[in-house]
């Protein structure tokens, strides 16, 4: 692989790292038991994370109004892509396992924390604990990239697809567990809405948990070994914890600068996330306008159900055509969808169904940009800091996803839903034209 690693130091030491393998054929047996896991705990994460999703700007509404409920929103996903740089720090320093897991307690401590900001109406709580909350998304968002740091070249997409559609197994059913959990808590004395963020702590320390005892090997500190084996460089006798030096975000930034298919790789997964958050954010909110209190929970969690089944049901087909059709192909496929859920659920108006349809274009299209945007980025870079450059995608999606519920809310206040629809579809002609910008052949189609 010929790649250039600094030396070593030492990292603790854990009896199942002393038989990690320095070669390529003893891979395949510890990347099977790494999707394994992986795919459950995207599973119990994903639960954790849309359980909450479903009701954040319905209680931020009931809370500080409805002006600043795409701001509690937001919260959540700035909180996601802020803490993607201590984890990413983690993660480069002494691989996925212990990332992901301060992650998932991070999501817990916010779930917590947004459950007393229910019980006492103190909305400064209340942003603090969706700000925190967003270490839910951050560790769902890495476990991506867990996926493919042993993947075979032609399998990245696939595999990678596949940890993104294990979410579906439980995001897609969280939502309509909303007024479940909501009634349940209630009696044990909790506020309305607050109980499916108790639920989602209890579902992050879950993962936390699983992920802790079980991830071993760790996937990253597997591949570096690898990558020093290819490359000659002999590492330290002992534990195969060993890591190289931090790559920061700075470095990553002059990467993604110097290689046109980190560029739109990077593009593609932020500009589908800006564009799915904008209109998601604020859908509740707009569901409300025409239904009752009674109803609205009900009818909020089947539409959310449909969208989350949109970004993730397909997932594997998405993967599979990554790895056939090729990145930008997909990429392109992606924002052509994007575009159409825009035009859809912008001239719904108040018609349910119709405007359940724009959501799962809506997650459909996001499932094309974030899987081969993904793929791309991860094959672009160099090993030794690929996880800077991955922990570099999140922060810059995260923001861009911030900023798009931030505004959500102004926008649906002052010109309503429609308009909200169109600026989203706005902010996809950049990405559009980078996909369509000429590049040497296979520069954006990579196998490898």
């Amino acid at each position: 692989m010929g790649q250039h690693i600094a030396p070593y130091r030492r990292s603790p030491s854990m009896a199942a790292y002393l038989t990690t393998p320095t070669a390529p054929a003893d891979v395949a047996p510890i990347q099977r038991r790494t999707l394994r896991l992986l795919f459950g705990t995207q599973i119990i994460g994903g639960v954790g994370v849309t359980i909450g999703i479903a009701v954040g700007a319905l209680l931020a509404a009931r809370i500080a109004g409805t002006a600043v409920a795409g701001l509690a929103q937001s919260a959540a996903v700035v909180g996601a892509a802020l803490l993607a740089v201590p984890v990413t720090r983690v993660i480069t320093g002494y691989g996925r396992r212990p990332g992901l897991v301060l992650a998932y307690l991070t999501g817990a401590v916010g779930g917590v924390l947004v459950v007393l900001a229910a019980a006492t109406g103190w909305v400064p709580l209340l942003f603090l604990g969706m700000l925190l909350f967003g270490g839910g998304t951050a560790a769902n968002l890495q476990a991506r990239y867990a996926a493919v740091d042993l993947a075979e070249p032609a399998r990245r997409g696939r595999q990678l697809s596949l940890i993104v559609w294990a979410t579906t197994l439980g995001a897609v059913a969280a939502p309509n567990f909303a007024a479940l959990a909501d009634r349940v808590t209630h009696r044990w004395g909790l506020p309305p809405l607050a109980g499916p963020f108790a639920f989602s702590a209890v579902a992050f320390v879950l993962a936390a948990v699983v992920l802790l005892l079980l991830l071993r090997p760790d996937p990253l500190l597997t591949a570096r070994r690898l990558v020093a084996a290819g490359a000659g460089v002999v590492p330290p006798a002992g534990p195969p914890g060993a890591v190289a030096p931090r790559a920061g975000m700075r470095a990553a930034w002059r990467v993604v600068v110097a290689r046109p298919a980190a560029r739109l790789g990077i593009a593609a997964v932020a500009v589908g996330h800006l564009v799915m958050v904008a209109v998601m954010a604020m859908t509740p909110v707009r569901l409300g306008e025409s239904h009752s209190d009674v109803d609205v929970l009900r009818v909020v969690g089947v539409v959310l159900s449909l969208h989350i089944a949109g970004m993730y049901a397909l997932a594997p087909v998405v993967g599979w055509l990554t790895d056939r059709a090729g990145r930008r192909a997909v990429i392109l496929g992606g924002i052509a969808v994007l575009l159409a859920a825009c035009a859809v659920a912008g001239t719904a108006g108040h018609h349910t169904p119709l405007l359940s349809l724009g959501l799962v274009l809506l997650g459909l299209g996001w499932s094309g940009t974030m899987v081969a945007g993904s793929t791309l980025l991860s094959e672009a870079v160099p090993t030794d800091v690929r996880p800077g450059v991955q922990g570099l995608s999140d922060l810059t999606m995260g923001l861009a996803g911030a900023g798009a519920a931030a505004v959500s809310g102004f926008v649906m206040r002052v010109a309503g839903y429609p308009t909200l629809t169109l600026l989203a579809a706005i902010a996809v002609v950049p990405l559009l034209a980078l996909a369509l910008r000429p590049a040497p052949s296979g520069a954006l189609d990579g196998e490898g």
